[in-house]
């Protein structure tokens, strides 16, 4: 006779949000915030940059004949406007993202993220439906849990 044997597994639960004014108005406000976070690090970034330019600039002045300086100068030029450029494209995605949420549809459903959770299973459980579980929220509550606990 086999006795009952049960095992803990961990696995990943999607959360998924309704649509409702609130949460658009908050994920317009989490969307703006990191847009003026792109913008400041970009700002940021141009200061340093001439900074750091305007600093060799200064050294060639005292040593015109070095050519070390003017590829440091250039070098630190490339490396800034690769840095912007990334931080162009994260904005680019952002305000996508923030175009995208002002054309949803009230009460859709989208996904809001994943979190992980235990689980117990024994001999006879269906596996596959233990692993698809979902929450469902509106609002910042849950409204439904839906699949096999």
């Amino acid at each position: 006779m086999e006795e009952n044997k049960a095992l803990l597994l961990k696995r990943v639960v999607s959360i998924k949000a309704v649509v409702t004014p609130l949460w658009k108005e908050e994920a317009q406000k989490q969307l703006q915030s990191q847009i003026n976070q792109i913008d400041g690090q970009l700002q940021q970034l141009e200061m340093q940059g001439q900074r750091v330019v305007s600093e060799l600039q200064k050294q060639g002045e005292s040593d015109p004949d070095n050519g070390a300086i003017q590829q440091q100068i250039t070098e630190v030029q490339n490396r800034l406007n690769q840095d912007k450029s990334k931080l162009l494209q994260q904005k680019n995605q952002t305000l996508q993202q923030l175009q995208q949420i002002q054309t949803l549809e009230m009460e859709r459903e989208v996904d809001q993220g994943k979190v992980e959770s235990f689980f117990n299973v024994s001999v006879g459980d269906n596996l596959v439906q233990k692993l698809q579980v979902e929450i469902l929220i509106r609002d910042g509550i849950i409204e439904a849990i839906r699949g096999e606990l």
